[in-house]
């Protein structure tokens, strides 16, 4: 995988303006303060491309970015932290489960945690539900510059046990120190093969 081309095709706030040109759609998802914009201006590297706020919960709509012309990079809002209103977090949790649910081109996913932290109820519930679906994905365990190499391994025991989730499906990444970016653009390239494959 090289990204050589990215763009904002569209923020959408309804069904309505999802991107229906058939192309294969990755949705990221994770917590709103889990890193999820540094994480996209990682891989595509481009230093602030997603927006990067100190208030967590600044992606409202459905971020659609169309990638080398070929797919989507799908940002979803993120769920759990964000201190904004109950009808706001509500309206954040309709938008994503919309998505998710009437998407036709969604063939993979992202979902990041916290290296630091267990995963909480939301991202096991999240990952039941690609399970569920059948989805490729893979756990992007975020901000691993911030553990040593044992704290990191006790780190990955527990949320491989916590999410029910291979270890090798679970990726250690920093934004900082650049690691890990290349077993995502290792994963991006099954998702799309294995799409591909189907649609043959």
């Amino acid at each position: 995988m090289k990204i050589k081309s990215i763009e904002l095709k569209v923020a959408a706030y309804n069904k309505n303006k999802y991107p229906d040109d058939g192309l294969t759609q990755i949705a990221v998802i994770g917590r709103s303060n889990v890193g999820k914009s540094s994480f996209i201006n990682t891989i595509v590297n481009r230093k602030n491309f997603a927006r990067v706020s100190q208030k967590p919960g600044k992606t409202q709509g459905i971020n659609f970015y169309l990638v080398n012309n070929s797919f989507y990079l799908v940002d979803l809002p993120g769920y759990g932290y964000a201190e904004v209103s109950k009808e706001m977090k509500k309206q954040w949790s309709i938008n994503i489960e919309t998505y998710l649910n009437v998407s036709e081109y969604l063939q993979g996913a992202i979902i990041l945690v916290d290296i630091r932290h267990r995963p909480t109820d939301d991202d096991v519930l999240m990952v039941n539900y690609l399970k569920q679906r059948n989805l490729n994905y893979v756990v992007v365990a975020t901000k691993s510059d911030k553990l040593n190499r044992q704290e990191i391994q006790r780190s990955l025991n527990v949320i491989s046990e916590t999410l029910e989730v291979d270890r090798d499906k679970i990726v250690p990444f920093s934004s900082l120190k650049k690691t890990g970016v290349d077993d995502v653009y290792t994963c991006l390239d099954f998702i799309l093969r294995d799409n591909k494959k189907f649609e043959d």
